[in-house]
């Protein structure tokens, strides 16, 4: 850099900090991936010989602080915030490196890096061992401190949770209006909540494959979307687990709420009625899992009789709904443009949408995908609190702010009033279980599930659930809310740490293979 003509000083370190800042972010991405790995801090020359190309792996806390350590050198002169907007929005900054470092120090500090005795005899081939057996509460604290940071540069420079406020025109409802919350604060360009936004990503080939083909509740008025344009893919499927995995309205799981009828949640077919119509199609019948469910389970997912707001309908008297059955509207449609589940994941759909003024075509707007949201800290911060002293007031509260936006009360209230495990967010234990669900719900189908049931070391627990669905071929609620078994996956310990390459193991002799493969 100090090579190039007419160029600042500041620029100069800007640059230079955004590029150790991506260096250290890929070196994280890999060590998700594999584990230990080899480390690269310069590049190597041309006339390197063959014995320095071949880097061994380096053992997991190596790793770690070698990408902390790029983070900290390059925060310095990064800007807090963007000031240039129209040109160089997601770019990198104070905050994203923060928050990077936050992500990569919790998962420095989960049970798959932090004293995982399944690794104990993972070496290298001088014998040096790759991780390190012993449990440190000292790597919650690190990311605690880190979260914390993130969070206090990322405020200070107006982060804030998102709130949907609707535009001049919309006639919306307050039940509408807590669904919006959530899919405003995924597709609203560079909202209060987007720490970053990866303004080279922008999402537009995943709303179209997320995208179901709905129906107007007044086809009089309103055109209906064309079931043959090819910009409407439909494919992107949820199970079944994952709209069970969804709070009750009273904001617990729906197998711990006193009152959620989890008996007959995937038998028990009911008609809508008039105090639903916001998130289910009156005098409609679906399946009591559909019914009395939490905000999120209705902004996040599309489903036979559910709502779908926006797509140029914005009005609550008057909107989209989904007909999923063989035969109707939204059902599959040919050999592929369909979901396999009979749910969709609305989420990732801007409600900006639109499909034309003359059923032509669907007008997709695309927007930067959100890498990292204010919310992802308030909840890793959480449940690095847990991990470290339990829970606490402070614990409570990041957690809290996250379910308020949801509509939902804070977590001892919600467990004290409608669990059958009322004590549960009590316990370190009981609260690690809570804070790990809230974040699958509330970063469901932003890339960071596997990640998570992987430093969690739950996935074996949840990535063998088979994959569910509704019986797509009938015409009858009555036959198709029957469950239908798609697929049986596999997952096992080996899977916790990517293979390397045969290839790579033959040509670099140094390296050794994960555990397993």
């Amino acid at each position: 850099m100090d090579k190039v003509p007419d160029l600042s000083d500041v620029e100069k370190r800007r640059w230079v900090a955004e590029v150790k800042l991506l260096k250290a972010y890929y070196h994280f991405f890999l060590f998700r991936m594999y584990g230990p790995i080899p480390v690269i801090r310069k590049n190597l020359l041309v006339s390197a010989s063959i014995d320095e190309v071949r880097v061994p792996r380096l053992p997991v806390d190596s790793v770690v602080n070698y990408v902390v350590s790029l983070i900290d050198e390059a925060t310095p002169d990064l800007p807090s915030q963007i000031m240039n907007e129209a040109s160089e929005l997601g770019r990198l900054t104070k905050p994203i490196a923060l928050s990077i470092k936050a992500q990569v120090l919790v998962t420095a500090a989960s049970p798959l890096f932090n004293g995982n005795p399944g690794y104990a005899n993972f070496k290298d081939k001088t014998g040096v061992q790759l991780f390190n057996p012993t449990y440190s509460v000292e790597k919650w604290q690190k990311a605690a401190d880190a979260c914390k940071a993130a969070i206090t540069a990322a405020e200070a420079v107006g982060a804030k949770l998102h709130y949907y406020i609707p535009e001049s025109g919309e006639t919306v409802s307050d039940s509408t209006k807590l669904t919006m919350n959530i899919r405003s604060a995924i597709s609203d360009k560079w909202n209060s909540e987007t720490i970053w936004g990866a303004s080279n990503a922008y999402a537009t080939g995943v709303q179209s494959l997320s995208q179901a083909r709905i129906t107007s509740s007044d086809p009089s008025n309103v055109p209906t979307p064309p079931s043959s344009n090819e910009s409407i893919r439909s494919i992107l499927s949820p199970p079944i687990h994952i709209a069970e995995m969804f709070y009750s309205n009273n904001g617990v799981p729906i197998d711990e709420d006193i009152h959620y009828d989890y008996a007959n949640r995937l038998t028990k077919i009911r008609t809508v009625a008039d105090k639903d119509r916001f998130y289910l199609k009156k005098d409609y019948e679906t399946i009591q899992l559909n019914f009395d469910r939490e905000p999120r389970f209705y902004a996040d997912l599309g489903f036979d009789g559910g709502i779908w707001y926006g797509q140029g309908l914005y009005n609550d008297s008057k909107t989209w709904f989904l007909q999923a059955k063989a035969g109707q509207f939204g059902a599959r449609l040919g050999a592929s443009l369909f979901s396999v589940t009979g749910y969709w994941p609305k989420k990732l759909v801007n409600y900006k949408n639109d499909f034309g003024s003359n059923s032509s075509g669907y007008n997709v707007i695309g927007y930067p995908w959100p890498v990292i949201r204010l919310s992802e800290m308030y909840l890793l911060y959480s449940e690095a609190l847990n991990e470290l002293s339990g829970p606490t007031e402070e614990t409570y509260k990041w957690i809290d702010l996250v379910r308020k936006r949801a509509g939902l009360k804070g977590v001892v209230e919600s467990w004290a009033n409608f669990s059958k495990n009322p004590t549960k967010p009590n316990t370190k234990d009981g609260f690690r279980e809570i804070i790990q669900r809230e974040e699958m719900i509330e970063l469901v189908f932003e890339g960071k599930r596997l990640w998570n049931l992987k430093r969690w070391k739950k996935a074996e627990e949840y990535l063998n659930l088979p994959i569910r669905g509704w019986d797509l071929e009938q015409e009858e609620a009555v036959n198709y809310y029957r469950v239908r078994q798609i697929v049986a996956p596999v997952f096992t310990t080996k899977d916790y740490l990517w293979p390397l390459s045969e290839n790579s193991i033959v040509v670099n002799p140094k390296l050794v293979q994960n555990p397993g493969w």
